[in-house]
């Protein structure tokens, strides 16, 4: 059973708070699908909006603080409100990654992701338009509570490669993980001791999550173990991420993910495929 229902909505939910003035839909994507139809009320943010490359070329990163307030705060988002993300197509990876971000700034408990995304909601005939969201009624002001608990980096995790209480998961699809495929990284393969569980495992036909008791054996962890998840760049794992925190299991995010820990020559691999 999941521990946090609420991070999940359902589209006939979702269908009936569209007038909530409290709610903020955030649909995840490009301008150029944006423009092309999206829920009502949806407004628009880009993955630019909400991270950067870092000094080393590290794609996906968090921003500074101050800078992801205020960026929640140019999306309408307040103290008060109650979040649903989805994403534009089938990259239910950049909508979680959303969902993370808020969860690092403190405010997961109020924010939600739309099962099935807008995908399922044109499926099912549900309404769509092309005109923009209004702007904000009165300027919003939130709140960051950032934990950094949440973010580990490649010394935490080489210093944790052996410990009984991780489990490390590597959501990247199983050519990446076994090493067929280097996915343009510098090093093929995966962490030493990481488990596969390909974030699209979590998902069924629909793009929906699997059933909650599906979703703890996909990602199985031990009595007292925390999770650590990590893909290419720091964008699969959130789906992961987020299911722990939907089942209740506690769980890290490796933000650098593999286009780190692979640059390191230091650092092992597992050995590639041969």
């Amino acid at each position: 059973m999941a521990q946090n229902p609420k991070m999940l909505v359902s589209t006939d939910e979702l269908a009936k708070a569209l007038h909530d003035p409290s709610l903020v839909i955030l649909h995840v994507g490009s301008a150029e699908d944006y423009n092309k139809g999206h829920i009502p009320g949806a407004r628009l943010v880009t993955l630019a909006d909400i991270s950067i490359t870092d000094e080393r070329g590290m794609r996906v990163q968090l921003p500074a603080v101050e800078q992801l307030a205020r960026a929640m705060e140019a999306l309408g988002i307040s103290d008060d409100s109650r979040v649903v993300i989805y994403p534009a197509a089938e990259s239910i990876q950049s909508a979680t990654r959303v969902w993370f971000t808020l969860d690092y700034l403190g405010a997961g408990s109020t924010a939600a992701l739309l099962d099935g995304g807008l995908l399922l909601w044109k499926q099912q005939g549900r309404p769509v338009t092309t005109d923009p969201a209004p702007p904000p009624k009165t300027r919003t002001h939130f709140t960051a509570r950032a934990n950094p608990s949440r973010v580990v980096d490649a010394s935490w995790v080489s210093g944790q490669l052996r410990t009984k209480q991780i489990r490390i998961v590597d959501a990247r699809l199983p050519e990446f993980y076994t090493g067929a495929n280097a996915g343009g990284m510098s090093r093929a393969g995966h962490l030493p001791g990481a488990v596969s569980v390909p974030y699209t495992s979590l998902l069924d036909d629909q793009r929906r999550l699997r059933t909650p008791e599906e979703l703890g054996t996909a990602l199985m962890p031990g009595s007292g173990q925390t999770i650590v998840t990590y893909c290419h760049i720091g964008m699969q794992a959130t789906v992961p991420y987020f299911v722990a925190r939907y089942l209740g299991i506690d769980v890290k995010l490796y933000d650098g993910s593999f286009q780190d820990w692979s640059s390191r020559p230091d650092l092992p691999v597992e050995p590639a495929a041969r």
